[in-house]
């Protein structure tokens, strides 16, 4: 990688510190219990699906690369609806909570971080001056299909969970809980 430059490092560097803290923030929030936000679910349905748009635009000069990031994101919207299924919904007086199974997000979580991991240090450690740039890291196969996963996983996750408020909403607390078998 050519040093010579302090702004070769910027993008790829902004880039994994902005992956890393949402990955730590998220696998944080998925160790219990959470109270539904208002607004988390709409900016997961905002922000992932822009960024699995422009990594497919970006991908779309290699077919297989696109079609890697596409099935992610239908293997992720498979497990994202087995995680909903796995969660413990709750409707109390203090309001609306979900204890989402942990094993699962921590999974997804952990490949991606290690996949992040390894794509960076296969960056960092390349001999000579790089010659693909940093966008060969957006044109890995495996990279896109393991970030599609998990964007797909968090889409259906927060689908689920704004389909599940509109429902309690709707229906009451009485039918809520003997939906869920609660009570």
């Amino acid at each position: 990688m050519d040093l010579s430059h302090p702004t070769t490092l910027l993008l790829p560097a902004g880039i994994a510190a902005l992956v890393g803290w949402r990955l730590y923030s998220r696998v944080k929030r998925m160790v219990g219990r959470q109270r539904l936000s208002k607004v988390r679910p709409w900016l997961t349905l905002g922000l992932f699906p822009l960024l699995v748009a422009l990594l497919l635009v970006g991908s779309l000069s290699h077919p297989y690369v696109a079609l890697a990031l596409v099935g992610g994101v239908g293997a992720g919207s498979v497990l994202g609806s087995y995680g909903l299924r796995l969660t413990k919904f709750e409707q109390t007086p203090l309001g609306l909570f979900y204890t989402p199974n942990v094993h699962l997000g921590i999974a997804l979580s952990a490949l991606f971080i290690a996949r992040v991991g390894y794509r960076a240090a296969q960056l960092y450690f390349a001999p000579g001056p790089l010659q693909e740039g940093s966008t060969a890291f957006a044109r890995s196969p495996l990279t896109l299909l393991i970030f599609g996963t998990l964007a797909g996983y968090y889409i259906a996750y927060a689908i689920g969970l704004l389909r599940w408020r509109r429902r309690v909403t709707l229906a009451g607390p009485a039918a809520v809980s003997e939906q869920h078998g609660d009570a």
